[in-house]
């Protein structure tokens, strides 16, 4: 009688970068047929876990085992051969390539047979329309908005038909509508037998998916926590090692004067304009189902993106028009969503990256004091609580919610008076969120005006002062701070008005 354990299982694993040692003691069993959550906050170390199962990584001690075998996977190659496919946590597509060609980029070899060009088309438009609705199999990915470029590498992993799929921060980038259609394949492959691992850091995501759930916490499984115990204080325990993890409401502080407004700024053809202001100490919170205009209207803010009406910064001497030329030095700093795309320079250091806005600042005689920079980033590393090894390490070391905290002290070094924040904690783990929530409150306190756009209901609720959500490419509903709820903002999504509006 055989009695190895069926399924992935990963066994005392460890695993050092240098002098950083990423992995300790990493246990986990993951079992056909099941939804298992991986948690823990950003450094405990489960994206090197991941990367070892899905062949980035060889461990430096410990064991890896598939239905009893022992697994030596040298190449991500390798574990897509033996059944493992990974949808890592950046959005990787080929702009210049056309949907279909995405959806089997890296399959040669994979299949036995060259696969007929139409039978190609078939599986991906049955796999994308089960998680991603009617997408055009010519059109360029380029062209496909975050969410369905998410959903693009779903189905790449979807088609090869693995036995252990492994979604890392998958939901991150996806619209709700995208995400449910995602939890329904997640179920029907569940139930065909398909062992699948998923990592999150919504905790509602957790509690709705998971059938079980594992914990890292500094390296080490600390807890392996079945569907019947499952609480989200337990998990959140476990995950930083503090009982007293209680988030509370943000209390708004007393708005200033006037400093950024917007007039009659239009975000698609018909739609209503808008007029907007913000006022010195005040945290605004947008909102709104993907693709409904949030995202656009952000980018108008900071002067980013054309259109009908116009954005000024409101100063004692006049207002001026904000532009991307112009924002810094009126003041206005903008943090994009996408930290690859848009953000991160992942072959310069941590420092470099930091530094890049403020280089004009730490000239003498026409030389970069590197002295003076180095003095600058220690101050914001000290603020913002930045955990790294030494400042001259790749920026790609880092853990998400450290490279999000590094481009967060970038901006800041700017001294902004108005902060614009598109989705700042996205794929950041809880204690991370908590603090930059804490420190964009204590930034509201000095007089800094700042705008939130999130994907998460949850943390406009705790974080903001109002929110405006937006559908159809207008606001619809604008939601004062004594009407903040989850289910004023999510109704509002959907097009019903709470009671309490400003």
């Amino acid at each position: 009688m055989n009695n190895q354990p069926t399924g992935l299982v990963l066994s005392g694993v460890s695993k050092r970068f240098g002098a950083t040692r990423a992995l300790i003691d990493g246990d986990l069993h993951l079992r056909p047929g099941e939804i298992h959550t991986l948690l823990g906050e950003n450094g405990s170390g489960k994206s090197t876990l991941v990367k070892i199962m899905g062949g980035v990584h060889r461990p430096d001690s410990g064991t890896v085992t598939l239905d009893g075998v022992p697994v030596a996977s040298r190449s991500p190659r390798a574990a897509m051969d033996l059944g493992i496919a990974t949808v890592f946590q950046e959005v990787l597509t080929a702009g210049s390539q056309s949907v279909l060609e995405n959806v089997w980029l890296g399959s040669h070899g994979i299949f036995r047979r060259a696969m007929p060009r139409a039978e190609q088309r078939t599986i991906a438009r049955e796999v994308l329309t089960r998680i991603a609705g009617d997408m055009p199999l010519d059109l360029p990915a380029g062209q496909l908005s975050l969410s369905e470029r998410q959903s693009l590498c779903i189905a790449r992993a979807l088609v090869r038909k693995p036995k252990v799929l492994i979604l890392d921060e998958s939901t991150a980038s996806l619209d709700v509508g995208s995400r449910d259609r995602l939890f329904v394949e997640m179920r029907r492959l569940a139930a065909e037998g398909t062992a699948i691992l998923f990592i999150s850091h919504r905790m509602d995501e957790v509690a709705e998916i998971s059938d079980r759930v594992t914990v890292l916490r500094s390296g080490r499984t600390v807890s392996a926590v079945e569907r019947a115990e499952l609480s989200i204080d337990r998990l959140i325990t476990d995950m930083t090692g503090n009982p007293d993890h209680d988030a509370t409401r943000r209390q708004p502080h007393e708005p200033g004067e006037k400093i950024l407004q917007g007039t009659a700024l239009g975000l698609a053809a018909g739609s209503a304009p808008i007029d907007f202001e913000l006022r010195s100490g005040e945290i605004v919170g947008l909102a709104g189902l993907e693709g409904h205009g949030q995202d656009l209207f952000i980018k108008r803010l900071a002067g980013l993106a054309p259109g009908p009406g116009r954005v000024e910064r409101v100063l004692a001497r006049g207002p001026e028009e904000v532009s991307e030329r112009n924002g810094n030095t009126l003041g206005v700093a903008y943090l994009p969503r996408e930290r690859r795309g848009e953000s991160l320079f992942e072959s310069m250091s941590i420092r470099e990256n930091f530094a890049l806005p403020t280089l004009h600042m730490h000239r003498r005689a026409g030389l970069l004091d590197s002295a003076s920079i180095a003095k600058r980033f220690e101050a914001f590393a000290h603020l913002l609580s930045l955990r790294f090894g030494t400042a001259h390490d790749a920026i790609s070391t880092l853990s998400g919610g450290n490279q999000q905290k590094v481009l967060l002290a970038r901006w800041l070094a700017t001294d902004p008076q108005v902060l614009l924040l598109n989705d700042p904690t996205r794929g950041v783990d809880i204690g991370t969120k908590r603090e930059i929530y804490a420190i964009l409150d204590r930034l509201s306190a000095t007089g800094m005006g700042i705008v939130v756009l999130s994907s998460e209901v949850d943390e406009l609720v705790d974080l903001a002062d109002r929110v405006l959500v937006f559908r159809d490419q207008a606001v619809f509903a604008e939601i004062a701070h004594s009407g903040l709820s989850t289910e004023s903002v999510v109704a509002a999504y959907f097009g019903q008005k709470s009671e309490v509006l400003s």
